[in-house]
């Protein structure tokens, strides 16, 4: 592995201890109109994610709970990369998201500060851990009742 290689992992941890020591949009949105709720028995992360849309877009999303740092991460940097988004672009950027940590080819897509979060393709069990929140989301957007779940 090159020196580029490390300092790019390294960025890419510092970025994901960040945002779990200090998650964005961590709290419960008063006036959201879609509320999902997500658990990873294997890690035992648990979430709920609060979604506010207004014209077809995702107007605020917020989450709440408690898991490992990557899923909090990911929670977090979701919510970053989804706030103001059309909902129907928000579920295309999971389905992508989705097949970028399971080695599915994707579309080429920018995925910003996700990127941070490929190193997870590496532990297929942590693939889990990045994706809850993307799945809980989609439960939020969807109207589904039944919590997301890993298994």
């Amino acid at each position: 592995m090159s020196t580029h290689d490390d300092g790019l992992r390294e960025l890419y941890q510092e970025v994901i201890f960040d945002h779990n020591r200090s998650p964005r949009n961590f709290h419960k949105l008063d006036g959201a109109n879609h509320v999902a709720e997500g658990h990873n028995p294997l890690c035992g992360d648990q979430l709920t994610v609060y979604v506010r849309t207004e014209d077809g877009k995702v107007a605020d999303v917020s989450f709440v709970g408690h898991g490992c740092a990557i899923s909090t991460a990911s929670a977090s940097l979701m919510t970053e990369a989804v706030k103001g988004r059309p909902v129907e672009e928000v579920e295309a950027l999971f389905r992508d998201f989705h097949a970028l940590l399971t080695g599915k080819p994707a579309d080429e897509r920018d995925f910003g500060k996700l990127e941070v979060l490929t190193g997870v393709r590496e532990f297929p069990s942590r693939v889990k851990c990045a994706t809850l929140a993307w799945h809980t989301l989609h439960n939020a957007l969807s109207d589904e009742s039944r919590p997301a779940s890993t298994e």
